[in-house]
């Protein structure tokens, strides 16, 4: 064997053993409980002042988990109100919300029914109280429970898909309360929009030859159609083929990757993760049809700023809708962001793109009114 070949070979033997031997490969998480200590210990908060909390707080006459996490308490308090119902956003914060915290003491909260405090309670001594109404006033008593807490006049809300339908009726009711109302994925005219998904849907399959998705979709007849009550089956199967399209996130198929990342959140015990989905489930089935057959557009004056971050490629809550409420819409301030490269989870999908629009467009309103840290 020639020399130069023996020496290479020899060279790339040494390299190949020093890969595996190396301490990158030889903390490989070997379970679970390792990969979220990694998380948790990467994104911990070190600074002085900062402030890093997991608890229940008594909200609506029960135990409502929340997580609050920022590097500075004299920040302005963000409270992010998920979407669903039921489709928690704390369990992936840890990808996402690393940059607020920064710059916002940032709440999730896991409602009623949803996550944590699904987990948290009886599910039968909370199904009864499943209602829209007891949802918004859960939201009011979150929003006050913060003001207390953090000795804030105002706080910023920021409500997403379902919890934009809440957020929505926040900055209604009480724009006193609030710096600003961000909207992502903003609920408005929700059986239009329901129109819009199976329009955009039905179009993608015909356009891919997709026999068995026309067929489905075909056989949703008049689908929202004005005084036809939209029932949760056939709104799953208008979802399914939408999102296999790409309009419920932009270039993917399904939520499968938000699925999985949830299992790295330090939050989240394994307990909490085996009925996630179970309490997604029951949201669903007790608030989902309310909330797509209502027409939020009816709201159009307010007197707090008012902010929407759009999805171009959302049809999952039809980013078009939002914006031609969006130009009907009075308010001292207000402005509409588009994501260029987003469906419906703009902060997952866009988180740098998030970031910029938050500190660009959200943040300078606390900061003309004092309230962020020297």
């Amino acid at each position: 064997m020639p020399k130069n070949l023996t020496l290479a070979i020899t060279l790339l033997a040494l390299l190949l053993n020093a890969a595996v031997s190396s301490p990158a490969a030889a903390q490989k998480p070997e379970s679970r409980a390792e990969a979220v200590k990694i998380v948790a210990d990467m994104r911990r908060l070190v600074m002085p002042g900062a402030i890093e909390r997991t608890e229940a707080v008594r909200i609506g006459g029960i135990d409502q988990w929340i997580s609050v996490r920022g590097v500075d308490r004299r920040n302005p308090v963000l409270l992010m109100i998920h979407g669903g119902p039921g489709y928690v956003s704390m369990p992936t914060s840890w990808y996402f919300q690393r940059g607020w915290e920064d710059f916002f003491t940032v709440v999730q909260w896991d409602q009623r029914g949803a996550g944590k405090t699904y987990a948290a309670n009886d599910p039968a001594v909370v199904a009864p109280t499943m209602k829209r109404a007891r949802m918004v006033a859960d939201a009011e008593e979150m929003v006050q429970w913060l003001r207390r807490e953090f000795g804030k006049e105002r706080i910023f809300v920021l409500g997403h898909s379902w919890g934009s339908s809440l957020g929505i009726e926040l900055a209604s009711k009480h724009p006193e309360w609030l710096h600003a109302y961000i909207g992502m994925g903003q609920a408005t005219n929700g059986p239009e929009g329901e129109r819009r998904g199976l329009r955009f849907a039905l179009d993608a399959a015909r356009r891919d030859n997709n026999a068995k998705a026309v067929q489905e979709l075909e056989s949703l007849g008049p689908y929202a159609a004005p005084g036809r009550p939209i029932v949760l089956k056939d709104l799953y199967l208008q979802r399914k083929w939408l999102g296999y399209y790409g309009g419920a996130v932009h270039g993917r198929k399904d939520f499968s990757h938000e699925g999985a990342a949830a299992r790295l959140a330090p939050e989240y015990t394994d307990a909490d993760l085996r009925t996630m989905w179970e309490g997604n489930e029951f949201s669903q089935d007790h608030l989902l049809a309310e909330v797509i057959s209502t027409d939020f557009s009816v709201h159009k004056r307010f007197d707090c700023p008012i902010v929407i971050f759009n999805g171009r490629y959302d049809y999952n809550v039809s980013s078009s809708v939002t914006a031609e409420w969006f130009e009907t819409v009075k308010a001292p301030h207000k402005k509409l962001v588009w994501f260029e490269h987003s469906g419906h989870e703009m902060f997952n999908e866009e988180p740098g793109k998030m970031l910029e629009a938050l500190l660009r467009h959200v943040r300078p309103i606390a900061e003309k009114a004092g309230d962020v840290a020297p």
